[in-house]
């Protein structure tokens, strides 16, 4: 339900600022073992598929409550939702420093994931702030959040040299709980709640939030988030782990070069905010969807020799993309995929403006859903083909797939808003021969 009154700016301001840097933390948080996996990986004698695992764990917890996340937002208010689970995170971020096993690791990290569902509050909260030509930029803004996962990138390699990965967990286990602290006391609840609660009007059901998620269209705006988020945490997750495998970089490289990734991916969603209210979120959509086809078939591409037979003899070369190359495409591919996770954000409240919490929570769920089954697919595909570029074979498909169905079902509503399109085609001397003919 959108406010009925409009709030004062300094409180709207507020609200969208402390959210985004909150929001950083959290995603900072969340990632944490796109770093301090590698040395986890090697003091374990972990496999890709077991670091694939790991490094995952924290985004299903993350995806998994994103729903419950949404509706308890929509009934009880953001502030008191958010605050709650990024303390929730502290504690367990806190206590992951202990941990010795492998299963010890994993338990840590399906605890401090719940900071993932951070993102379904803060959207359902930020978008109760703003008008709906307007909340394309505002949801944009605090989705560029995101880029908390260049910070443990850039971060934590030099924490984890004066303190190990140990050091790392607790730093950011105390950051969380400070940044929640200060959401707390410097943020309001939302206009909507302030009046409900005023009124003396109930949050509506749980069930009746959960209704509109029987929708196809629903599960097709989850599938594009699926691969503009999903993979874009995959790729946050795995890209330190490839190129130090593939190209024989260290760490602290690796990470600076991963950021070049992440960066990208997060602070152009503003962008994408403002162009999916300015020229539409569709448009943003299939820009988004082209440009990631060509490039994750790029990258997909893995290093080649080949022997020709030529007319003095075999001759031999090879085609392989060096590091710089590389990095410039992945960047370009973070810019597609930034765009494209503002537009999907952009529809949700214009075609569920009373049930923002339980969609954009399915919508966040099921694109935090990708973010834990990549990692573990590129593991599982380094094992099983032994090819690094295999998880780019991967996103080629996925990617090439939610681009096919999005026009067919496009084509599909103008088809039946407009039956007439059925007769036009681009060549009409063609209808006008049949004509004639008969």
């Amino acid at each position: 339900m959108q406010a009925t009154a409009t709030p004062s700016g300094a409180r709207q301001q507020m609200a969208l600022w402390t959210s985004t840097i909150t929001f950083t933390v959290c995603f900072a948080v969340w990632t944490i073992f796109s770093i301090i996996g590698i040395p986890i990986k090697q003091e374990l004698g972990l496999n890709d598929t077991q670091f694939g695992l790991l490094a995952a764990t924290p985004i299903l917890t993350g995806s998994l409550s994103r729903v419950f996340l949404g509706v308890w937002t929509e009934q009880i208010g953001g502030r008191i939702v958010f605050t709650g689970l990024m303390l929730a995170g502290a504690i367990a971020t806190w206590l992951l420093a202990s941990a010795t096993t492998y299963l010890g690791f994993l338990a840590a990290a399906l605890a401090l994931g719940i900071v993932g569902g951070s993102f379904t509050v803060v959207i359902t909260y930020v978008s109760k702030w703003f008008p709906v030509e307007k909340q394309g930029t505002a949801l944009g803004i605090v989705g560029a959040g995101n880029i908390g996962a260049a910070v443990t990138k850039l971060g934590a390699p030099l924490v984890m040299v004066a303190y190990g990965w140990n050091g790392v967990a607790k730093i950011w286990a105390v950051a969380l709980a400070v940044v929640a602290v200060l959401f707390f006391v410097l943020t309001s609840d939302e206009p909507d709640l302030v009046q409900r609660k005023a009124r003396g009007v109930k949050p509506v059901p749980f069930r009746t939030q959960l209704a509109p998620l029987r929708k196809l269209q629903v599960w097709r705006f989850s599938l594009y988030y699926f691969f503009v988020f999903g993979a874009f945490v995959a790729l946050a997750l795995w890209l330190p782990r490839y190129l130090v495998g593939a190209y024989g970089l260290d760490l602290k490289t690796a990470g600076v070069i991963a950021a070049a990734y992440s960066i990208p991916a997060s602070l152009f969603r503003i962008v994408g905010g403002w162009m999916s209210d300015r020229y539409g979120a569709r448009k943003v959509m299939y820009w988004t969807f082209i440009g990631s086809v060509i490039c994750t078939f790029l990258l997909a591409y893995p290093s080649t020799t080949y022997l020709v037979e030529g007319v003095r003899g075999t001759m031999q070369f090879t085609l392989a993309m060096g590091v710089v190359p590389f990095t410039v495409i992945v960047f370009v591919l973070g810019f597609f995929m930034s765009l494209g996770k503002a537009a999907v954000y952009k529809h949700i409240p214009v075609y569920y403006p009373d049930n923002v919490g339980s969609v954009a929570g399915m919508v966040g769920m099921v694109g935090g859903l990708g973010g834990f089954v990549l990692p573990i697919a590129f593991g599982a595909l380094n094992d099983w083909i032994g090819v690094w570029t295999s998880c780019f074979m991967l996103l080629f498909v996925l990617v090439a797939t939610a681009l096919t169905w999005m026009h067919f079902a496009i084509r599909r509503m103008e088809l039946a808003r407009h039956p007439q399109i059925r007769r036009e085609t681009d060549l009409p001397e063609i209808p006008a021969t049949m004509g004639a003919s008969h």
